[in-house]
Parts: C-alpha cells; structure tokens; sequence
C-alpha cells in the first residue's frame, strides 16, 4: 500500500491544557480556579483526585520541551491558566505566573517548536465565580482584558490562538449536567453561560484585530457525530436534538451569526429561559476567524427517551461496537463526515484538528515499555480519516494529537491514559510509549502507511 502523504507545510503537534499538567496549585501566587474548588468536593472527581501535582509541568517543563523535540514535534498546543497570571480574575497580575510562560514560550521556540496558546481551558478563577461566573454579564469584559495583556506580553512570540475550548463542556457539562466545574445543574443557567461565552469570545478577537497583533486566531470546538440507534422515525428526530444541543448550538453562532432555530423553539417549549441574543451581540460572535479548531474523539449513538428533560435522548452503544476503556465508540468515519460537514456545510476556510486521541489503560512492562497497541491502531485510522477528508477537499492544516503527557483527566482523574507519554505519578517519570515513537516516525516521513 502506497502511503498517504501530507503536505509539506503541514504542521504536526500535540496538546495539553494546564490545569490537567501544570501541579503546582499553591506556588508563586496562583489563585484558586473553579476546578480546585470542584475537587475539592467528595464525588466530583474518580478518586478525589484532583490537579495539585498532575505532571508537575510547572517544575519540569524542560524535560517535557526536550521530549517534545526528540518526537520530532513541529507545534504544542497549550493553555494559559487564567488564575496563575490573575489570581483574581481580575486587577492585579501575578508576574511569576507570567514568567513561567515566557519561560515555557522561549523553551518552546529554541527547541524550533511552534507555541499554540489556548486562552481558557476551563480553569476560571474561583474569584469571578464568587461573582456568578460566566453567568455574570461582566465576564465578557474581564475575559477580553485577561486575552488583552495575553496579547501584549506574549503576542511577539505567539503567532496562533484560541479563545476558547470546548465551551459546549464548560457551559452545558459544567453548569447543567454537573459534572464538570462550576458543579452547577440548571439549564438556563448553562444556556446563559454559553452566550456570555460567545460574547467574550467574540470581544477577544476584536481585541485581537484592533491591536493589529501579528497571526491567527480561532476557536476550539468538540464537534461530534450524533447517530440514530435505530432506524426509528423517534431515534432520527432525537440524533437531530443531539446534534443541535452540541454541534449546532455551538457552530452556527460563529459562522452563521444566528442560533438554531429549532432548537430555541425547543427550550423555550420547556420553560427554559433564554438569553436576548441581540443582533449586536450575534455580529460580535461571528466575526471572522483565521480558522476552526475541531476536538474530534468519537460519534455517539442516541436513543429517544421522553423520560430525558429537556431534550428526550439518552445515549447508548449499539451492540458489539469497538470501544475505548472510556466506553467511547471507535468511528473514524464520523470524523471524515464532520471535517466535511464544516468544509461543505459550514463554508470553514481553514480547520485545524485540535484534539484527537484515546484513553487505554497503559502500563510499563518489565522491559520499561509501554505496548499500546490500541492506541497505534486509534491514531492510524483517524490520520487516514482526515487524509480522505483533505482528499475530498477539506482545508485541514494541522493535526495536533491529545494528548502529550498522561494526565488529570477531568472527572476521571488519573485513571484515564490519553497520553503518548507514560508518566508515572508517584515518581514522575516519562515514558515515550509505543504510539510515541509511531507518531514520531509519521511526523518524520510526513506521511501514514
């Protein structure tokens, strides 16, 4: 078999987000963030774990840069943690936080590694969360200053950036289901949380363009297939709401400046309260980008359940479905329909994939070797996913894969592996796995087999 070959300037990267990596929760005058408070809290997190230590990046981010180089790696996607340089949100800066990332970005750059820098990855200060959070009108205006001085401390060695990442999870996870932070279980609320972070969004990228920084800017979005179960006229019309309630809520706003319209008529059939979505405000948020970020894992498969308040779905594996240890389904497929759904659908000038990985319960054999096998397999079919997709014309530009180092994993805290480096949380110790050493030798060749 002839191997698929990439363009030349095709970028190759890998992604973390510095809550999941950094540690060092305590140190140099970083503030609480709303996922320190959330651990905090008995059952929000697998184990009580929570992200005081992680991979302790804070203290060995050469080591993790030297890695980074000897994978070959062209590009890191990273994020800046908003209470590390403002512990209050707001106000005052904390120029030791500010010092670890011109540290990291200077580490990044000699090692001829391209920094891509997402501004929140879900780490708020807990300071604007005693204020009401992304609930609060305010939070556009103080997220727009945090992206500001981002911009004019880092902007001579930053060329790309994000605004956001997945805010689906941080409205919808995070203030209606509840399980992620703030913890909080109202809809409306997620609703509200969601617009206010659009319009922050959307006030950042002004900033952006009015103070003539050099390079890109964009978004990071988890865009994801919804399937019907079955061929049910009931399970077709639920995929339908699926996809509304993550996919099109999140993606029209930006390149269309509206909000589905079928799916306000079915919030606001349940009672929910909806924001205004002022013409104003929609223009701010589908200002135009230098491009799309898409976190693509997996397509979910939906069952209508009328049980489900608000939207009458639950989500459930069809039988003998390949899965990853997080139950997710293997469908590389859908992530070839959906890097063509933006190009096609969407109109997306440029797409760069974000985030694509797996979870696999990994372990360091005797011979100090982690086979992960699996994960070689995942990583080759989604690579070969998004060459039919570029084959077909889709502007993809760069592949940035989650994730560099295991890691905090959210709720399941360090019992889920995305890693392509093994790391050994008692003693801190990297292990380069097999999938580590595979993605280098794409990286190397430009090319998969």
């Amino acid at each position: 078999m002839n191997p698929c070959r990439f363009p030349e300037n095709f970028v190759w990267g890998a992604a973390t987000a510095s809550y999941q990596i950094e540690g060092a929760a305590r140190q140099d005058g970083r503030g609480e963030s709303i996922w320190d408070r959330f651990c905090s809290i008995p059952g929000n997190v697998k184990g009580q774990d929570t992200g005081d230590v992680a991979c302790d990046h804070y203290h060995r981010y050469k080591e993790d840069v030297a890695l980074m180089k000897s994978l070959g790696l062209k590009a890191y996607r990273m994020s800046i943690s908003w209470p590390r340089v403002l512990p209050g949100g707001k106000g005052e800066v904390n120029e030791k936080g500010m010092a670890f990332y011109s540290s990291l970005l200077d580490e990044l750059l000699d090692a001829g590694i391209e920094p891509y820098v997402t501004l929140y990855h879900w780490d708020l200060p807990q300071a604007l969360q005693e204020i009401g959070g992304w609930t609060n009108p305010d939070m556009p205006r103080y997220f727009s200053d945090y992206a500001r001085l981002l911009f004019e401390r880092f902007g001579s060695r930053v060329k790309h950036w994000m605004t956001l990442n997945e805010p689906y999870c941080a409205a919808f996870l995070g203030h209606y289901e509840g399980r992620m932070a703030p913890g909080i279980r109202d809809f409306s609320a997620a609703v509200l949380a969601a617009y206010h972070m659009y319009r922050g969004h959307g006030m950042a990228v002004r900033c952006f363009r009015e103070g003539g920084f050099p390079g890109e800017i964009g978004i990071a979005l988890n865009l994801m297939g919804r399937l019907p179960l079955t061929d049910s006229e009931e399970d077709r019309l639920a995929a339908q709401r699926a996809d509304g309630y993550l996919n099109r809520w999140f993606i029209e706003p930006i390149m269309r400046g509206c909000y589905p319209q079928d799916m306000i008529e079915l919030y606001r059939s349940k009672g929910i309260v909806l924001p205004e979505f002022k013409a104003e405000d929609r223009a701010l948020i589908s200002q135009k980008l230098d491009f799309i970020g898409l976190n693509y894992y997996n397509d979910f498969y939906v069952r209508a359940d009328e049980q489900r308040w608000p939207l009458g779905f639950t989500i459930e594996n069809p039988k003998n479905v390949p899965v990853t240890d997080r139950e997710w389904p293997i469908t590389e497929d859908g992530f070839t329909r959906m890097l063509l759904r933006l190009t096609r659908e969407y109109g997306v000038p440029k797409i760069l994939v974000t985030e694509n990985g797996a979870s696999y319960p990994d372990v360091v054999d005797l011979n100090g070797m982690v086979e992960d096998g699996a994960r070689c397999d995942f990583l080759r079919r989604h690579i070969l996913a998004m060459h039919r997709a570029m084959e077909q014309g889709a502007p993809v530009a760069g592949y940035f894969l989650w994730s560099l180092l295991d890691n905090f994993e959210w709720g399941c805290g360090y019992a889920s592996r995305f890693g392509i480096i093994h790391v050994d949380y008692a003693t801190q110790q990297r292990t380069i796995k097999k999938s580590g050493h595979w993605y280098a030798s794409v990286i190397a060749s430009n090319a998969v087999e």
